[in-house]
């Protein structure tokens, strides 16, 4: 072998070897980065399902039962509205817990809502007095509004998945003896994971499954209660 040919050999060889290595290298990478990603989308995710999470429990609140779609709870949280607890003077303030009695003491044959009322002009005309009042304000008013991130039409879609909607269902179950109401909501690795290694989406379903977990994340179960707690809690 002359020495051009060896030459020539040996930057072949070193190219071989270069490549073996970034081949290798980049086999190794390719999880890891898969990992990383699917962890950042989860996050959008999860983020959207305690969104749903806190509209679902809102609508139960209201209507004794969980909104079947997600449609229905953007419905409610632009339209509807809910019951909150006011509390009028402190229980801190003996003057006013002291003036509050007083008038409890003096129209005890009041009901419930008359004393209210009384309390309220006691209220009105300077006295310090101490009572509850409920109040009826729109959902919007009262939900999300300290999120500046915050918008109701993301959570019919699954984040990252080219416009594929979120999954959802509602029902009321008998549990041991009494009516139940259920709500879940899903998004699939499937959709979730659009437009990354498919070989390695795959393998994360079936180590879901393997583990009998749901592949993907998910908020309520329409199985049995759980809290409306998410898988990822």
């Amino acid at each position: 072998m002359n020495k051009s040919v060896k030459i020539a050999v040996e930057i072949a060889l070193g190219v071989l070897i270069c490549l073996l290595v970034w081949l290798t290298v980049k086999s190794v990478q390719k999880p890891v980065q898969f990992n990383k990603e699917v962890a950042a989308r989860s996050q959008v995710a999860i983020q959207r399902l305690k969104d749903i999470r806190t509209l679902q429990e809102a609508f139960k609140s209201v209507n004794g039962r969980f909104a079947p779609t997600v449609d229905s709870l953007k419905l409610f949280y632009e339209t509807g509205k809910m019951e909150i607890v006011m509390q009028i003077g402190s229980m801190d303030d003996s003057l006013a817990v002291a003036n509050t009695e007083a008038i409890k003491k003096a129209n005890k044959k009041l009901k419930p809502a008359e004393m209210t009322a009384k309390l309220a002009a006691a209220y009105a005309a300077g006295q310090k007095v101490v009572f509850s009042t409920v109040t009826e304000i729109p959902v919007k008013d009262t939900l999300f509004n300290h999120r500046t991130d915050f918008c109701v039409d993301s959570l019919a879609y699954i984040p990252f998945s080219g416009g594929q909607l979120t999954e959802m269902e509602s029902t009321i179950k008998m549990v041991s003896g009494v009516h139940v109401p259920l709500f879940e909501a899903r998004m699939p690795y499937k959709a979730l994971c659009k437009g990354l290694d498919n070989q390695l989406r795959i393998n994360l379903d079936a180590e879901r499954k393997d583990q009998n977990k749901y592949e993907g994340l998910q908020v309520g179960s329409v199985t049995a209660p759980n809290n409306n707690a998410g898988n990822w809690e």
